[in-house]
């Protein structure tokens, strides 16, 4: 009960801190707009200015709900990756599907000169990239799902995909080293991750990506806490292994491959954020650990957006370098305090 408590009040907690950063995301930037002026804006009124109003609704907040879209999304991946294969290092992108995404890119951004000129103008939009993106995620996603058909280690999956991911590359260094100064620029401010420039239209997609990805992992709530004691205790419970780690690997691909095309690759949140609600929690129990591992990652990700768009100035930093800057001491600082880590 006592427990149970505990846990009512941290959800609370962390609801009015998700409010309360999404309000401060959007009211931060080059131009500081007041909490009222927002308030209003979203809820059927208008902000003092004009400005202010097509500030909000055309930058600010698609950014601030892309924010929370890939913070819940990567958070989710981390946390069924590190039970699945029961590795605390575990992380998003240890089946190899960002690493797939990458090499989409770097084959339309760094190979473009090798593509006739109709196509190369195609690829080379903001949608082109997407797309190119989708396809080499999907590429490495098809390939693990064959092998995982085929093995029944599950370790054995966790290997071939970091080899996927050693493999791509080592790809992407070749087409680098033949690549113009202006090509190799273009991919590294991709590599480097971004939540701006994303259409309504692209976060709708995004949206219902992240929400079957969402829903999926839901479903594997049960055998997660099975999996925490090994797969012949959850074999002995009566649970589909199988079909389990089939649902979770489907789930970690439609959740980072969709992330990683719109967003690009973003470092730290999937690998950390479950250890840092696994210690304020301090539970195993994945009832708990999915909902407050999803409010987290919002949370964090838009606190570390809101550090990127460098208040009162006109320009941004990376949210890649931003998330394992802010992200990598509060994780030591975390373990040091509480001396164990949770897997």
């Amino acid at each position: 009960m006592q427990q149970n408590s505990r846990n009512t009040i941290l959800f609370t907690a962390l609801l009015i801190c998700l409010a309360a950063c999404f309000l401060l995301n959007i009211s931060l930037g080059s131009v500081n707009i007041p909490i009222e002026d927002i308030a209003s804006s979203l809820s059927g009124g208008q902000a003092s200015k004009n400005s202010w109003e097509i500030i909000i609704w055309n930058y600010r907040l698609p950014k601030a709900l892309t924010a929370i879209l890939v913070g819940m999304g990567l958070s989710i991946s981390g946390l069924l990756m590190q039970t699945l294969f029961r590795n605390p290092l575990a992380g998003p992108d240890v089946l190899g599907l960002s690493s797939g995404a990458s090499l989409g890119v770097a084959f339309i951004i760094l190979g473009s000169g090798l593509l006739p000129p109709f196509l190369s103008v195609f690829f080379l939009s903001s949608y082109g990239i997407v797309l190119a993106s989708c396809l080499g995620s999907l590429m490495v996603l098809l390939a693990v799902l064959v092998v995982s058909q085929r093995l029944r280690n599950t370790m054995a999956i966790l290997i071939v995909g970091l080899m996927f991911g050693s493999f791509t590359n080592a790809i992407i260094g070749v087409l680098s080293y033949f690549s113009t100064a202006e090509e190799l620029q273009k991919f590294t401010f991709w590599s480097l991750g971004s939540l701006g420039n994303i259409s309504w239209a692209n976060i709708l997609i995004l949206s219902i990506c992240c929400l079957i990805g969402l829903l999926l992992s839901a479903l594997c709530i049960k055998p997660l806490n099975a999996l925490l004691l090994g797969e012949r205790y959850a074999k002995s419970l009566g649970i589909n292994f199988k079909k389990t780690r089939l649902i979770i690997i489907i789930a970690t691909s439609l959740l980072a491959g969709s992330i990683t095309a719109f967003a690009g690759p973003i470092a730290f949140i999937g690998l950390a954020v479950p250890h840092i609600s696994k210690m304020v929690f301090q539970t195993s129990s994945h009832y708990v650990l999915f909902w407050g591992t999803l409010l987290f990652g919002a949370i964090v990700l838009l606190i570390c957006d809101t550090v990127s768009q460098m208040p009162g100035n006109d320009f941004t930093l990376p949210i890649n370098a931003i998330t394992s800057i802010l992200g990598a001491p509060i994780v030591v600082w975390l373990l040091v305090r509480k001396r164990k880590f949770m897997i």
